[in-house]
């Protein structure tokens, strides 16, 4: 049996600002505890699976992710395809494109469909119902996986189970249901076969392809052309910008899922799987709350943090002391350019927050300070009228764009490493404890031709300093 495990890296996950970020949102975070992101995390589970022989994983995600994808999957030794969205269409036409990918060598593995962003705690019971699962989508049936409710959850969908299938404990599904209202959700929960929409499905990719096909050809039609006009970078898989512009957006559960437990149209079952294994989609921090460690007090504290008299409180330092006294279901949220303090019952709302930064036009809400890119990374670590200071690492072996700047000069000074200077028709070498100038409307290009990181501090002066004052001459990275 041959499973193809599929991550859908959508989402922006703005409610878990400011770690969660819009270019660089909640997956690609480690918020649970240890190293790995949500992203790797959610890979990691799936591996020794009983008697499942696993294709390595599949990643869906937009196209301005790629390169920390790439990176994340690469410490983890896990290179597979990434399909590459240069749009946003919800999870329908992401499960299409990877649907077409799964089959374009002739096979037919059964998708195991995991969003990128939640949490669960108990692997083995996971593992143990994806095993099930694989039995009844071998048989062409649609699983999806419903958590067992513990609470009258508004914040959730539902899924209501209906008569026994097969021999586990797998239902067929008699209907979906929108987020109730609180006490819509308390008559779910003491009703008893109400389960919550974990988003987690398990189908053959001929499956699924029909049944998109069947329930909304449109989609189908538009995926295939973007499929077929588009082409394979490495381990990219880019699809035509065009052609996909034109696709409806949709979800997994309207587009197909509805429809099926409607008993519309000739399509396979659809059951449910009941599971319970410490899962959370991680949608607020009130939920990471939930899900992460506390002391008797009920406090969760990470990084450089002091609590005196608190209770039921989550606070988290990226960079400086954070000390909370006396304060009770508060959330403190540290970043090197922001802070975020809520009611722990008011985090919902950290959106609009975001939303009135964008009308605002700050930055703030799209971009921390620290900025990835396929290189390395910098940080702005100081500003002012007429200049900037970053703090610049480009990995081994790397290289920025050959570039010009028509309002500003940079100033590089090397700490660590030895860096590749291009300036005009001049090519030479910087090492630690030099430095060079560029002046403005003057091409250059920064390598590192070494096996360590190479670290410096540029300081820019002019005019303007956005970093949209960059013409590419050249680029490695296609950008």
């Amino acid at each position: 049996m041959l499973i193809q495990p599929v991550v859908l890296s959508g989402g922006s996950g703005t409610r878990l600002w400011p770690l969660s970020r819009e270019k660089h949102p909640k997956q690609l975070l480690s918020l649970i505890g240890g190293e790995d992101t949500l992203l790797q995390a959610t890979i990691r589970r799936v591996d020794g699976i009983a008697d499942i022989n696993l294709c390595t994983p599949m990643v869906v995600c937009n196209e301005e992710y790629r390169f920390v994808i790439a990176e994340q999957l690469r410490l983890m030794g896990k290179e597979g395809p990434i399909v590459l969205e240069p749009f946003g269409r919800n999870t329908a036409p992401a499960l299409t494109l990877a649907a077409m990918a799964a089959v374009r060598d002739g096979a037919d593995p059964i998708l195991l469909v995991m969003p990128a962003d939640h949490v669960i705690t108990d692997t083995r019971a996971f593992q143990d119902a994806v095993a099930q699962g694989a039995l009844l989508a071998q048989e062409g049936a649609v699983v999806t996986f419903g958590i067992t409710p513990d609470s009258p959850e508004t914040g959730y969908g539902y899924i209501q189970a209906g008569p026994a299938y097969g021999e586990g404990a797998a239902s067929k599904i008699s209907r979906f249901v929108e987020k109730p209202d609180l006490a819509t959700a308390q008559s779910y929960l003491d009703e008893g076969s109400y389960l919550w929409n974990s988003g987690l499905f398990m189908m053959r990719s001929s499956v699924w392809l029909s049944a998109i096909g069947t329930c909304r050809p449109d989609i189908l039609t538009a995926c295939q052309t973007a499929w077929d006009q588009g082409s394979v970078d490495g381990m990219f898989l880019r699809v035509s910008k065009e052609a996909f512009a034109q696709c409806p957006s949709d979800s997994i559960d309207y587009a197909v899922m509805e429809r099926i437990t409607a008993g519309e149209l000739d399509l396979p079952m659809a059951v449910v799987i009941p599971l319970s294994a410490g899962w959370s989609d991680v949608g607020a921090w009130d939920a990471l709350w939930k899900v992460l460690p506390k002391d008797d007090d009920g406090n969760v504290a990470q990084g450089d943090v002091v609590l005196h008299d608190c209770r039921n409180t989550l606070a988290m330092s990226a960079n400086r002391l954070v000390a909370c006294v006396g304060v009770e279901d508060v959330v403190v949220i540290e970043t090197s350019d922001a802070i975020l303090v809520s009611h722990k019952n008011k985090t919902q709302e950290v959106k609009k927050i975001v939303d009135h930064l964008k009308r605002a036009g700050r930055t703030e809400g799209e971009l921390h300070r620290k900025v990835f890119r396929p290189w390395g990374f910098y940080d702005s670590v100081d500003s002012g009228g007429r200049f900037l200071v970053k703090h610049i690492v480009v990995k081994p072996g790397a290289s920025l764009s050959l570039q010009m700047h028509y309002h500003r000069a940079e100033h590089w000074v090397v700490v660590r490493g030895t860096a590749r200077v291009t300036r005009g028709e001049d090519s030479f070498l910087v090492s630690e404890n030099e430095s060079t100038f560029i002046p403005l409307g003057t091409k250059h290009r920064l390598e590192n031709p070494g096996k360590m990181p190479l670290e410096m501090i540029e300081v820019q002066s002019g005019s303007y300093l956005g970093e949209d004052d960059i013409v590419r001459f050249e680029d490695v990275y296609g950008r």
